[in-house]
């Protein structure tokens, strides 16, 4: 084993790797975001096993990196979609999105006033489209389209609390992260029962060891507010026009405050755009960040440097 990862740094490469080469026993809270598994252009040609062995992997190579008694924070939607071939498609006549009037028994009728026509004359008659005549007459309302593989909807939890079992590491407690219903992902509120994806998870999870719980590092105010409460509420990013899926400084701000003292090593295996980087510089703690994607590894490593020149310039203000 060569020299550990330094803290305060941001290395290019795949978790899976260089989450060996971080000091044992080193990092007092682990935050991040998986890929969701949901098509963003980072996770092409991940399969769901792909995915299900990523997750598994970096939990498992958290044991032996964090230091007794400290964390491991996951944020994640607490529901999962991927196409599955094997399922039934799921069959539905949306009557608030008809585009015309044309019924099952209309339909019939009209090939039975016309009988050796083809799909594609009767729509002539009807004056449809002929996917119209085809969905009226087998039902296949699909959505998705007619040809599209169904999506399955799959619940994360039970999944993420035994990877973490498997690792030796104990769900501790979760926070539910109401983001808002404006999010890019609530088109499905229009046109199915489904509801507006508007929350996430964080998952907590704990190495056994001693927690230091320490109160005074939020106010009064902090404590009661969020310190202390299971659903958190602030918006989610409004523009994700440099990184797919960002999330908002204030997410791993909270994590760090609530789980970590100043100085400790915070550490965010999937640093994307550097938001934890960032957050942990701004409460005082050190950082490391990986990731994948080499423009990632750049953006993180930019956005630290502003931080840092804000910081500085607002410590030589203080001092005039």
């Amino acid at each position: 084993m060569g020299e550990y990862i330094k803290p305060n740094s941001i290395i290019h490469g795949d978790s899976r790797e260089l989450l060996r080469q971080i000091a044992p026993d080193s990092v007092a809270c682990s935050v991040w975001s998986p890929p969701y598994h949901v098509g963003k252009e980072y996770e092409a040609g991940m399969s769901y096993e792909d995915w299900l062995s990523l997750l598994k992997t970096v939990i498992s190579l958290h044991m032996p990196i964090l230091k007794p008694g400290g964390f491991l924070a996951v944020n994640i939607a607490d529901i999962l979609c991927f196409k599955d071939p094997d399922i039934p498609r799921i069959m539905a006549e949306n009557k608030n999105r008809k585009r015309n009037d044309i019924t099952r028994e209309l339909v019939l009728e009209t090939i039975a006033a016309h009988p050796g026509l083809n799909r594609y004359q009767i729509a002539q008659i009807l004056g449809c489209s002929e996917q119209t005549v085809d969905r009226r007459l087998k039902g296949n309302n699909i959505r998705g389209g007619k040809y599209a593989t169904q999506t399955r909807v799959k619940l994360v939890g039970g999944l993420i609390e035994q990877m973490g079992l498997d690792a030796g590491l104990y769900l501790y407690d979760r926070r539910i992260w109401v983001k808002d219903a404006a999010w890019e992902n609530s088109r499905w509120h229009s046109n199915s029962y489904r509801s507006v994806d508007e929350f996430e998870y964080i998952y907590m999870f704990w190495k056994p060891g001693i927690t230091v719980v320490d109160r005074d590092r939020l106010t009064k105010e902090e404590w009661v507010n969020w310190g202390s409460r299971a659903v958190w509420s602030f918006p989610s990013v409004r523009a994700n026009d440099d990184h797919e899926a960002k999330f908002p400084l204030e997410l791993p701000r909270r994590i760090i405050r609530l789980l970590t003292a100043p100085e400790d090593v915070v550490l965010d295996c999937f640093v994307g755009s550097g938001t934890t980087a960032v957050a942990a510089l701004l409460e005082g703690r050190q950082y490391i960040g990986i990731d994948i994607e080499e423009k990632y590894v750049e953006m993180s490593k930019k956005a630290c440097r502003r931080t840092l020149e804000s910081m500085n310039g607002e410590q030589q203000l203080q001092l005039f």
